[in-house]
């Protein structure tokens, strides 16, 4: 074997290992909450000892990033690949548009049950972050590497859609965000479609777009 097979061979292994060790947080952080979830019940989860743990996370905060990123890299990738399959010369209008946003977000829709545990879990960790001045350090960090993904990834729709915005990117990117979330938030408790994030986010996507 030589030396860059076997360097690829522990890559791929070190990958399935982080990547059983997110599938086992998520199934124990939905169940019992992250603050609630010890380190050692996700590694016994996983089929992993604590030293497996630490040569991939620093921290079961660290682990919930990942597992932060790893969906909304998920959804980035739909969202790249979906783009050049959506009709540019139908979409050229704002109303077009809002038609494109909609096809995104049915896309991107979880089943019930799911939307509802990350939905629980985000709201969580965001208090724990609240009350902790390292973890708050950390979450606004993602949350503003995740701004910037989204805002790239939709700058490029407009622009091959020949709209734009009404305000700079960062605001509009802002706006959509804290809709959703609140969207998302509502269909938990069970409020009306109308006020569930698809039906917000096209209102508000009428107000946002505009041809160049």
């Amino acid at each position: 074997m030589t030396t860059e097979h076997a360097t690829s061979v522990r890559s791929a292994r070190r990958e399935r290992t982080r990547e059983r060790l997110l599938d086992a947080a998520f199934a124990l952080f939905s169940e019992h909450g992250v603050a609630a979830t010890p380190i050692e019940a996700i590694c016994e989860a996983a089929g992993f000892t604590r030293g497996a743990f630490y040569s991939n996370f620093g921290s079961r905060e660290e682990l919930f990033h990942a597992l932060v990123e790893r969906k909304a890299r998920d959804h980035l990738r739909s969202l790249e690949q979906l783009g050049p399959q959506l009709a540019a010369a139908r979409a050229a209008t704002p109303e077009g548009f809002r038609d494109a946003v909609r096809q995104v977000l049915v896309a991107f829709e979880l089943d019930e049950e799911e939307h509802r545990l990350w939905c629980l879990m985000n709201a969580e960790f965001e208090l724990m972050a609240m009350r902790d001045p390292e973890v708050a350090q950390q979450y606004v960090g993602a949350q503003n590497r995740l701004r910037g993904e989204v805002a790239a990834v939709i700058d490029g729709l407009l622009e091959q859609f020949d709209l734009r915005f009404i305000v700079d990117t960062p605001t509009a990117v802002d706006l959509l965000m804290c809709v959703e979330d609140a969207g998302s938030r509502a269909a938990v408790l069970g409020a009306p479609a109308d006020q569930q994030a698809i039906a917000r986010l096209e209102r508000l996507v009428d107000l946002l777009v505009t041809p160049r």
